[in-house]
């Protein structure tokens, strides 16, 4: 009864309309005015001024209909620079059950992500990153089957991970970095489409799970993770990016990841000890940051290939390869950072000259540098380490 009163009342409104604009189905035009009431636009923005009941909801900015059905939905204006909406996200969402498409502009919208967002089945694609959304991920989103991208990122989430979630079937991005996330991370199924998997910046702990072999981009850094990735890490032959910098890791870096296709590799700022054995070499120009560890033995040759190369702060001893000097000199390493090891030779003339895009640090090591060049203010100013440290790591 309900239902048909309702009914009664929008196509009474929609009666007030051109006769030439579509006739948008009741419960969507219902919802689409609960959304309305309860959201607003900050100061400078104007998304919503387009927004006239009296008109067809299907020409609203951000509306997107295919027959009498909202499909679409971008909420805010999506130009750069606009300031957002503020308010709630309404429940009212979940009546919009053709959605494939949800998303929200950075603003201050803050509360809870409703958990009726679980009726929209055929949702695609799920972005309400950089506003103020508080409270748990709804573990009902795992009903959303179709779901492909899911970001959360930037706001004030808590809990954890539901691995109902992990577990979406066509899910290929799951974005969730810059919030309060906690507990560990849930595993994920082996024959998953993962491509995109993005935590960093929670406070997530325990052993990094196997992970989808899809994998290309995998960003885990500042979190409390702890635990070996010799068994994890190997697997991902397609990666192009990885960051796990800033935990608790330990062991053996496996050799197999300087191999991959990866543009950018950060490791730093763990617990990682022992060889460094790179089975192949990292890409040419590539980014790699082992830095603040407690690796041990010499620096590997194959590690000449990167273009920025970060090494500093570990336990790293001998003579540099000339693979290295040459490389520098020609200018095909912009970045070689070796300071804080125990390095007892870098074979450089005094008389050549580095290219001024080139930075190179080897201030406090077993050797005087051979030549002078500008270090990081965190290197200090000690140039050489003490001798008695040096005999040490040598006898």
């Amino acid at each position: 009864m309900r239902r048909k009163s309702l009914v009664v009342v929008v196509m009474l409104l929609l009666c007030s309309f051109d006769s030439s604009l579509g006739i948008l189905e009741p419960v969507d035009y219902l919802a689409l005015q609960s959304i309305r009431k309860s959201l607003s636009d900050l100061p400078g923005s104007t998304f919503f001024a387009g927004w006239d009941f009296t008109g067809d909801p299907c020409s609203f900015p951000g509306v997107f209909c295919s027959g009498d059905r909202v499909v679409a939905l971008a909420l805010g204006d999506p130009r750069a620079g606009s300031p957002g909406l503020a308010g709630r996200l309404s429940p009212a969402l979940g009546r919009l059950t053709a959605l494939t498409e949800l998303s929200l502009v950075p603003g201050r919208v803050a509360g809870p992500i409703p958990t009726s967002l679980s009726l929209c089945r055929s949702l695609r694609f799920l972005a309400l990153s950089r506003n103020f959304l508080s409270g748990a991920v709804p573990p009902s989103l795992a009903s959303l089957h179709r779901l492909r991208t899911l970001d959360l990122s930037f706001n004030l989430l808590s809990g954890t991970i539901p691995p109902a979630v992990a577990a979406i079937p066509d899910l290929s991005n799951l974005i969730l970095c810059h919030n309060r996330l906690a507990g560990q991370i849930p595993p994920f199924p082996s024959s998953s489409p993962l491509l995109r998997l993005d935590l960093k910046r929670n406070s997530l702990s325990g052993e990094i799970p196997a992970l989808p072999a899809s994998l290309r981009y995998l960003s885990l850094s500042s979190n409390r993770l702890s635990g070996p990735v010799d068994r994890v890490l190997p697997r991902l032959t397609r990666l192009n990016y990885l960051d796990l910098s800033m935990n608790q890791l330990s062991g053996q870096i496996p050799g197999q990841i300087f191999s991959f296709p990866v543009s950018s590799l950060q490791l730093q700022r763990n617990d990682f000890s022992g060889l460094v054995r790179p089975v192949g070499s990292p890409a040419a120009g590539a980014t790699v940051d082992l830095s603040y560890n407690q690796l041990t033995g010499q620096v590997p040759e194959a590690l000449a290939a990167a273009g920025r190369l970060y090494l500093n702060n570990n336990r790293f001893s001998g003579e540099v390869p000339a693979r290295f000097v040459e490389r520098v000199v020609g200018g095909a390493i912009k970045v070689l950072y070796l300071q804080h090891n125990y390095l007892t030779a870098f074979g450089i003339s005094p008389a050549a000259t580095i290219p001024a895009s080139t930075s190179l640090c080897l201030q406090y090591n077993c050797m005087v540098p051979p030549v002078e060049t500008p270090c990081p203010v965190k290197a200090g100013r000690q140039k050489t380490r003490p001798a008695a440290q040096c005999g040490w790591r040598s006898g």
